[in-house]
């Protein structure tokens, strides 16, 4: 049997997650998994035909040590995906800049390398949005950002300044639809459409990741939210184990929120032959 192994976090407490849902499905293809921390010592990584970035959900806290395992994998000549190049680009959130220019629809986004004080309530009136949320360039699971509008930019000002004194940051316009329709993630297993979801916040809360008790929903992609997704992936311009696509409805047209391409939830539970399709894409990349 061909050996693969799943890359995950330490301390998986408190997270969902549903890799595991795959690894009967990959058996019946010759497969035999092993999940094991990213940062876990003395790992032989010639023993495994493939490494698979899965849950890895806090390598944004070691992100120079996550990089050289990354690398020290791909010197063994063993196969990582997704590849380390492609981690290297879409771990910083500047690649939406990347996609804007090839003509996929994001969110309007101003960035700055830090924050000095008095300086948060002018970068919030430049991008001429009655509300917006700040978060770290390099983040996951929400953390670091606030909603803000005009009010709260301005009593919160000292706090978030402080937060983001010496890290990168990005302001998004707030998108509406975020709280009133929920956020949609398409995902892609070796360019192809698999199955396709909707994230709706908690009342009283913009944040869809399920940590933060939102509600998953699994739907079925309308044909221009299905259009928008297949133009973002086209945009990065070469074809991936796996993908993740997060869109929100912007009147008559879908904006990417983020495209998630280091260690996106699969959410294979929603739909009953995503397991199966995984491990396809998985076993025709040795085809």
């Amino acid at each position: 049997m061909r050996r693969v192994a799943f890359l995950t976090l330490h301390d998986p407490t408190g997270f969902v997650m549903d890799d595991d849902l795959a690894i009967a499905p990959l058996a019946r293809r010759g497969w035999a998994v092993e999940t094991l921390p990213w940062d876990r010592a003395g790992v032989d990584w010639k023993s495994y035909d493939l490494v698979v970035l899965r849950s890895t959900w806090d390598y944004q806290h070691h992100a120079e040590r996550f990089l050289a395992t990354l690398a020290t994998i791909e010197a063994s000549g063993t196969r990582l995906e997704n590849s380390l190049a492609i981690v290297r680009w879409n771990m910083q959130k500047t690649y939406l800049h990347d996609l804007e220019v090839q003509g996929v629809p994001v969110v309007p986004t101003v960035w700055r390398d830090r924050l000095a004080a008095g300086e948060l309530v002018p970068l919030f009136e430049s991008l001429q949005a009655d509300e917006a949320v700040i978060k770290p360039v390099m983040s996951g699971n929400a953390q670091g950002a606030w909603r803000l509008d005009r009010r709260s930019a301005k009593a919160q000002a000292a706090e978030i300044e402080a937060y983001y004194a010496k890290r990168p940051l990005m302001l998004q316009a707030f998108e509406p639809a975020i709280v009133t329709e929920g956020e949609y993630s398409l995902l892609y297993f070796n360019g192809k459409h698999s199955h396709s979801i909707l994230k709706v916040p908690k009342p009283g809360d913009f944040r869809v990741q399920e940590e933060h008790g939102s509600e998953i929903r699994a739907v079925t992609a309308e044909p221009a939210l299905l259009a928008a997704g297949d133009k973002a992936m086209k945009a990065i311009g070469e074809t991936l184990l796996y993908a993740r696509a997060d869109l929100v409805r912007h009147g008559d047209e879908f904006r990417v929120m983020e495209l998630e391409l280091v260690e996106p939830a699969l959410y294979l539970r929603m739909d009953p032959g995503a397991p199966d399709r995984f491990a396809d894409a998985i076993t025709s990349l040795f085809a």
